[in-house]
């Protein structure tokens, strides 16, 4: 059976980051684990606590992982701070991490930034670079790129600026009222576009985390990066599909829509 590491915060409501991460992998066919970079106090309202780890145990959970059980795939989410970043690229470039995905969080669907400025400078410079693909929105591929995103023909460039400042495959998210649901992802000088159709469900909490995890999931499995999106994107779009309406906010996907096994059934 195929492995992927998820390194990402814990969302106590379970609609993203760690918990969405898991539950995608587990649904896409690998092994799922994790190494936790914070713990929150959240719901479908919104976050009221934030306690991170430190550097070394985040190493140490790193360190466990792939000493014992090598991931063929590693999600990185959102990393808050300029020493968690640090520990990351230390452990990767120790273990030369395989089909790494990194979903740069840095600016929430709001507008507002998540991470500090110092953060964003050692995200460039110690973890886009040891990237295999990055997900940015399009506000993140705005800061990436150091330009503004209004069309698709900006899209493809600033992933083509981003791709080249850092080495790595990028994948352009659509949506922030720009292009609906359709993501563009540049590669070895190419692009290619992914067309989706928006779907009309106000419940999409963890969708970048869940989407990186699927993607993840897929390259770890062997699919070369276009199948991998492709099969990602589809994943996605039936998770929303599902219509899941849980919480009085912006609630959860049903990562587990395909799940229809005996152990699954409901009592009668």
């Amino acid at each position: 059976m195929r492995t992927a590491l998820t390194i990402a915060g814990s969302d106590s409501s379970g609609g993203a980051g760690i918990q969405a991460d898991i539950k995608t992998m587990t649904m896409n066919g690998v092994f799922a684990m994790s190494a936790i970079t914070a713990l929150t106090a959240q719901n479908t309202t919104g976050v009221t606590g934030i306690m991170e780890v430190t550097p070394e145990f985040l190493r140490e959970q790193m360190d466990n992982v792939f000493r014992d059980i090598r991931p063929d795939a590693v999600k990185i989410g959102m990393v808050s701070s300029s020493g968690l970043i640090g520990g990351i690229a230390d452990g990767l470039s120790a273990y030369n991490a395989d089909n790494v995905v990194l979903d740069p969080v840095m600016v929430a669907t709001s507008g507002a930034r998540l991470i500090s400025e110092e953060a964003i400078v050692t995200l460039k410079e110690r973890l886009l670079p040891l990237a295999d693909l990055v997900t940015p929105n399009i506000p993140e591929a705005e800061i990436l790129a150091g330009m503004a995103v209004k069309d698709d023909r900006d899209m493809i460039q600033a992933a083509e600026r981003i791709s080249s400042a850092y080495g790595c495959a990028v994948l352009c998210k659509g949506g922030h009222q720009l292009n609906d649901a359709n993501d563009l992802l540049f590669a070895d000088g190419k692009y290619e576009w992914f067309l989706g159709r928006r779907i009309d469900n106000p419940n999409t909490h963890g969708t970048g985390c869940t989407l990186s995890s699927a993607i993840a999931s897929n390259l770890a499995k062997g699919f070369c990066l276009s199948d991998a999106v492709r099969r990602a994107k589809d994943y996605i779009s039936c998770a929303l599909a599902a219509m899941l309406n849980l919480g009085a906010g912006s609630g959860p996907m049903n990562h587990a829509f395909a799940l229809n096994g005996e152990f699954a059934k409901e009592a009668i």
